[in-house]
């Protein structure tokens, strides 16, 4: 069996990608371990400093229970260099190069109104773009 991966994100405002990532990737909250009622109660179970508030991380997941969980959590220091890893948002369908391109471009810019940004487009292939906090990640098709 393979072994199953989260990804994640250390950012200044959690609760800002997780609303970008969630349009992005279509995921939901994901709830508290059992058996846990919410993740107030789930965070109270650790030691943490007093300012630490549930709102500095958030976890979102697959809701078909396929994609790796996204953790998002608060750091202070601010990011400084380019991702040594990224995620590739993957556009679905089928037909020609052009039909794909037009869903890769159409996608990025539904990603610009939530929040996102366009770095460089590769005509026809993918687009590099950024999250609200400048982590970088390309919108490509998916594999036919």
């Amino acid at each position: 069996m393979a072994a199953r991966i989260d990804l994640t994100l250390d950012c200044a405002d959690a609760q800002l990608l997780a609303a970008f990532w969630r349009t992005a990737l279509g995921y939901v909250d994901e709830p508290p371990p059992a058996p846990f009622a919410n993740r107030a109660e789930w965070l109270a179970q650790f030691d943490l400093p007093e300012d630490d508030s549930e709102d500095d991380a958030a976890w979102l997941c697959d809701p078909d229970g396929v994609g790796p969980r996204l953790s998002l959590l608060r750091v202070p220091e601010p990011k400084t260099a380019k991702n040594r890893l990224h995620i590739d948002v993957r556009v679905p369908g089928h037909g020609g190069p052009d039909e794909r391109w037009a869903r890769i471009r159409a996608e990025s810019e539904r990603l610009v109104k939530a929040g996102g940004s366009v770095l460089a487009e590769f005509d026809g292939h993918h687009v590099v773009m950024a999250d609200p906090e400048g982590n970088e990640f390309c919108v490509a098709a998916a594999a036919p």
